[in-house]
């Protein structure tokens, strides 16, 4: 199962993921489907206006989302533009677009199936849109102290199939599973990342690392 136009629907939810490690549905308006293709480089155009006239995270995404829906249903041959992931690691990314000092990352992800994530923030805000395959995604929430970084409590979890949207803000912290028998190719998009604030959770030695 492909994200089609037909799956690209009101039904389809959209999720955002808080800080608190809360998943909370999003309600949001979708865009009617252009007669002519939505190419790539007007929805970066759109993407930057909105990120010119937007500064909350969480009102960016739900911007940003309809778009994402709006480009997917639209341009299918986005949806071919992976690479295949090798056995190691089991997952592979390929950018979609690359420019010096542009506020956008975005690109194409694929996961082999039964490989899982570690558990990270991206400090930054994501959206992620599920184009084929199962995928996994388990919360988690910091219960750490200034002394003890390394300190997180599991909260939940949520499985997605093709259509379904997922956001997180910048200190949403999430581990992903590849559900299924066929991998699991997603279409993402990242703000600007602080790397200093992005970490990578160890909760077998109770570590925390930047990453």
């Amino acid at each position: 199962m492909m994200f089609t136009e037909e799956n690209d629907c009101t039904e389809c939810p959209n999720w955002l993921v808080t800080d608190g490690g809360d998943c909370v549905a999003l309600n949001l308006e979708e865009l009617a489907l252009p007669e002519k293709p939505y190419r790539l480089y007007r929805f970066l155009t759109e993407l930057e206006d909105i990120l010119d006239t937007i500064t909350d995270d969480s009102l960016r995404i739900q911007a940003i989302i309809p778009l994402v829906r709006k480009l997917l249903a639209s341009s299918y041959w986005l949806q071919m533009e992976f690479t295949e992931p090798p056995t190691d690691p089991g997952w592979s990314v390929q950018f979609l677009y690359d420019e010096y000092e542009f506020p956008l990352t975005v690109q194409m992800v694929a996961w082999l199936p039964g490989h899982v994530s570690s558990i990270h923030n991206h400090a930054t805000w994501g959206i992620v849109a599920i184009v084929s395959g199962q995928e996994k995604n388990q919360f988690w929430r910091r219960s750490s102290t200034s002394e003890n970084l390394s300190g997180i409590k599991y909260i939940g979890e949520k499985i997605l199939v093709p259509g379904d949207i997922i956001a997180f803000t910048p200190d949403a912290i999430h581990s992903i599973e590849a559900l299924g028998q066929e991998p699991v190719i997603t279409f993402n998009l990242y703000g600007v990342t602080a790397y200093d604030e992005r970490f990578e959770f160890d909760t077998i030695n109770h570590s925390v690392k930047n990453f």
